[in-house]
């Protein structure tokens, strides 16, 4: 795409309303009528744009902005580490694989990666993430910390704590669940994954992948998904936000946790986790690599380990599935 649609798409991302012609010349430096081109290239692109008589043009299309998020995002926070450098691409394998890449390649801490399709998404223990254009939020964090990998096993727990904040005054209901989903009435709205290029010692790059359903799919939910899933916007009532307002709330969350959870490390977000966990004081069953192991949920290890009641006494489960014993 050229600099001057990305550019017109940019303002228009931002507005989050009706831009004047003049307004979109200005700022592009061209005519009018050079506005109109661009606006009819684009929409034969199939991104939706209204044209509104005496007011200008109006963007119908959830496109995600990197200029647009960035803008939120400062205007509202100060941005310590996560949202340093913010880029949107329209497809790739995975933006997790894609920022693994790019950290061999010295990319900068701090680097934020959305995709508005990824060919080959993933979640936990290699499974695939479904997402559809325009319905799903998928974005990737790249992170230098300097850190032994054993401070990094609760951080998961730390960017799911992070998200559900963000969220929680959009959906009261959300809940969490070990180690890494969040919930609606039981059906996921996003998961986690956290991957990492590390020796022994010293953790090198740290990547942090989030998928989020913003909108059912137009043909369905697939077939093959292993639990139910909803999406936000089917959730809410009146006015949406935009991909890029979630997006930007998002990483004002992540930012602020992980500044905290580098300096003070998981203590400070155990509470809140375990009163908005879905497993609290049930019994639930864990399965890890073809064993099970159950027991009464009683809390999280300062690691951010489950800690299991059982017959035996308490026990630390580090990863796993869970699922509640009704």
């Amino acid at each position: 795409m050229s600099h001057a649609r990305q550019k017109l798409l940019d303002h228009l991302c931002r507005a989050q309303g009706v831009v004047s012609g003049d307004t979109l010349a200005n700022a592009l430096g061209i005519s009018r009528s050079a506005v109109w081109k661009h606006v009819r290239a684009l929409r034969k692109r199939g991104i939706m744009i209204d044209a509104v008589p005496g007011r200008g043009y109006h963007l119908r299309s959830d496109l995600l902005s990197a200029a647009a998020i960035a803008e939120w995002l400062r205007r509202e926070h100060q941005v310590a580490h996560i949202g340093r450098h913010i880029e949107v691409v329209a497809e790739t394998d995975s933006t997790n694989s894609e920022l693994l890449r790019r950290a061999e390649q010295g990319a900068a801490h701090g680097l934020v990666l959305l995709a508005e399709r990824q060919r080959e998404g993933r979640g936990r223990l290699g499974r695939r993430w479904h997402s559809a254009p325009q319905a799903s939020l998928t974005f990737s964090i790249l992170l230098r910390p300097e850190l032994p990998p054993r401070r990094l096993l609760s951080l998961p727990l730390v960017v799911a704590c992070a998200l559900h904040e963000a969220l929680h005054g959009w959906l009261p209901e959300l809940s969490l669940k070990w180690p890494n989903d969040l919930l609606h009435r039981g059906a996921k709205l996003a998961g986690i994954l956290v991957e990492m290029r590390a020796e022994p010692e010293q953790v090198h790059a740290l990547v942090i992948g989030i998928g989020m359903n913003i909108r059912p799919p137009e043909q369905g939910w697939p077939e093959a998904l292993r639990q139910p899933a909803t999406a936000l916007h089917e959730l809410m009532d009146g006015q949406k936000p935009s991909r890029n307002e979630i997006a930007a709330r998002c990483l004002k969350g992540l930012d602020a946790a992980y500044e905290r959870w580098r300096k003070d490390g998981f203590s400070p977000f155990r509470e809140y986790w375990w009163r908005h966990h879905v497993a609290s004081g049930q019994k639930v069953r864990v399965h890890h690599e073809g064993r099970y192991i159950e027991g009464i949920a009683r809390g999280l290890s300062e690691d951010g380990a489950l800690l299991l009641a059982r017959g035996d006494g308490v026990h630390q489960v580090l990863a796993g599935d869970l699922e509640v014993i009704h």
